[in-house]
């Protein structure tokens, strides 16, 4: 049966595509294969433990690359159709452990800090099955990311949903274990609770972060219903471990109504750059991403961007919406503008698919993220 089941899929596949139809049949794998066929025994604490298949990435799958190199690259569309294989984020090779990598896309389904909508844990998800969409090149900025830095899907974080403060002890060993490695994550949340453990991590190596934070909120409450770890305080509980360089932090697209007549002026008196949304409006933030880049100079810089600085008219799969956000243009003007920084780390939180039957804002967040990758440091340009 096996054996004829592999025939019939080496008639439906095309040739590029036949690693499936080799695995049925049980002939060997091609050499280059996006994975190597044996299975890993991961950890159940590895984040790629959670996919349930972890496989080790080949060098290469043996396509074309501008600059000949033979790191892991998304499959093309023209081979392989895209709701085939495992649903990694770009379809790139998933593997248990951030060794190896320069950069790492690694989930983190935890939504247990919201204060509105729950339903972020399950944006990691839905945002590596839109993310089947976005394609090897940035064909706007010349960015070669695939040609330049190996890149692997590492899985999720293995997240305790029955408690919050653990789960931000599981977040943190993991991003240990991966900046520990000498690879940039960039992270698919997950409520914006995540960029607290996350930058605990980060900054464990590369000292106090510049931060370049995109949101409608601050996130600098102290704390809700007795609490004072949830996503309204993250950056807060940041400034208090001594986690972010404060004269380098810039906060864009705040907006909405507040509890406090004057909700910004925790975040001034630490010295943080506040860019409300009504100082966006329609106009392009090239300019401002230019004074940014002065204010980050050559230390290590944090960008966590959060869903639901976009308008909701673009992204309304949030738990937290809030009117007169800024656009998909914009957005991409903000994270363009970091090229050059000395990035070590990225975040996209949040997005709750349950709100959004299109998918948008999943597939927003996907494009989001392999911005982020396109402007990390040693990314070639074609």
């Amino acid at each position: 049966m096996r054996r004829l089941l592999g025939a019939g899929c080496s008639q439906l596949l095309p040739r590029e595509a036949g690693l499936f139809a080799r695995k049925l049949s049980g002939a060997p794998t091609p050499r280059h294969s996006p994975w190597s066929p044996a299975l890993l025994d991961a950890p159940s604490s590895s984040p790629g433990a959670s996919m349930g298949l972890v496989r080790r990435p080949a060098p290469g799958y043996g396509a074309p690359c501008r600059w000949g190199s033979q790191f892991n690259v998304p499959p093309s569309a023209q081979f392989v159709a895209r709701p085939v294989g495992i649903c990694s984020m770009m379809k790139l090779p998933v593997q248990a452990s951030a060794e190896g990598l320069d950069a790492a896309f690694v989930g983190v389904p935890l939504d247990t800090g919201t204060s509105n909508r729950p339903g972020a844990r399950f944006g990691p998800r839905q945002i590596r099955a839109e993310s089947a969409m976005v394609r090897r090149y940035n064909g706007s900025t010349g960015a070669a990311p695939f040609d330049s830095l190996q890149v692997a899907d590492i899985g999720d974080v293995n997240v305790n949903l029955y408690n919050l403060p653990d789960s931000c002890r599981l977040i943190q060993e993991s991003y240990q274990k991966i900046v520990a490695s000498g690879c940039v994550p960039l992270t698919l949340g997950g409520d914006h609770t995540i960029t607290y453990p996350i930058l605990q991590a980060v900054a464990e190596k590369h000292g106090p972060m510049g931060l370049v934070h995109v949101d409608a909120h601050t996130d600098t409450g102290d704390r809700a219903l007795g609490e004072k770890i949830y996503h309204g305080t993250p950056f807060r509980r940041c400034v208090e471990e001594g986690l972010l360089d404060c004269s380098r932090v810039v906060q864009i697209g705040i907006r909405g109504s507040s509890y406090d007549p004057d909700p910004y002026k925790y975040c001034q008196d630490q010295g943080f750059r506040v860019v409300p949304a009504e100082d966006c409006w329609r106009k392009s933030l090239v300019p401002l991403m230019g004074e940014v880049r002065k204010q980050m100079g050559d230390k290590p810089v944090y960008i966590s961007f959060d869903i639901d600085g976009l308008d909701p008219a673009y992204a309304p799969g949030t738990g937290t919406p809030e009117i007169a956000g800024l656009t998909p243009a914009q957005a991409l003007e903000i994270i363009r503008g970091c090229k050059g920084l000395n990035i070590v780390g990225c975040d996209l939180v949040e997005v709750a698919p349950m709100y959004d039957v299109s998918g948008n804002t999943a597939l927003l967040g996907a494009n989001l993220l392999f911005e982020m990758l396109c402007v990390l440091p040693g990314v070639k340009t074609m």
